[in-house]
């Protein structure tokens, strides 16, 4: 009995021992997780939603976990103020311009806040320092925007489908267009016509120049455009002249 009782004792203090040491080292990792051991500040913001934050939620800062929110309080009927513990290593690169908005790890995640870059020339922020704050996209938001913009794909896929079938079968004048073969071919005659004729047409109009009635006056029509070429030619030598004279007159 004596010697099971003593085994007893040695098993419960090495287990004792065993369940303090993985205590302290819970503690440990929560107080680092949590900014415990770490000279910290505080920052504030406020928003009229804050779209499911929590309390010891992580503060972010150029994507580094920096800080945990510390407090979050009702000020009034409209505004929310959310109190962050941040570390004081950090308080260096956040500027009294840097504006604090809420976001998520990923999609569906825990929400957290973000803190911007402010301007290089700005001043550091204080210890109990107001933020300016963005307000959070709502998640329900946005899966609405997205059922909605499904949904018009949806009628849009529907109606192409729609489309191409009445197409594919004749129908509509697309559809006997691409079908029908004595349209298609017709098509090609006419095109055909119209090339004969274009050709036609300019050998007319050659024929026209050096008939002995219409000579003159195309003639005449070769001489006005002869006039306005020259014409457009002295102008733009007028021109060039006197931007030249401006750009002496300048200089001087």
């Amino acid at each position: 009995m004596k010697t099971k009782s003593q085994k007893f004792k040695i098993s419960l203090g090495i287990f004792i021992t065993i369940g303090l040491a993985l205590f302290l080292l819970a503690i440990f990792v929560i107080g680092r997780q949590k900014n415990l051991f770490d000279p910290v500040f505080t920052l504030h913001a406020r928003f009229s939603n804050v779209s499911g934050l929590q309390v010891g939620n992580t503060v972010r800062f150029s994507g580094i976990n920096v800080g945990t929110v510390e407090n979050i309080r009702i000020l009034n009927d409209t505004t929310i103020q959310v109190s962050m513990l941040v570390k004081s290593d950090v308080q260096k690169f956040i500027k009294i311009d840097s504006e604090a908005g809420i976001g998520s790890e990923g999609i569906i995640g825990d929400r957290l806040i973000t803190i911007s870059h402010g301007t290089p020339e700005a001043k550091i922020v204080v210890n109990g320092q107001l933020l300016n704050s963005y307000e959070p996209v709502e998640t329900d938001e946005i899966m609405q925007s997205l059922q909605i913009t499904a949904g018009n794909a949806a009628i849009a896929t529907t109606e192409i489908s729609e489309i191409l079938y009445k197409i594919n079968n004749g129908e509509g004048t697309l559809g006997r267009l691409i079908n029908d073969e004595e349209i298609a071919e017709n098509i090609d005659e006419t095109i055909e016509n119209l090339k004969t004729s274009s050709k036609g047409l300019s050998e007319n109009m050659e024929a026209a120049k050096h008939n002995f009635l219409l000579r003159g006056y195309f003639k005449k029509k070769e001489r006005e455009a002869e006039k306005k070429r020259k014409e457009a030619e002295k102008a733009k030598e007028k021109a060039e002249k006197k931007a030249e004279k401006e750009a002496k007159k300048n200089k001087k």
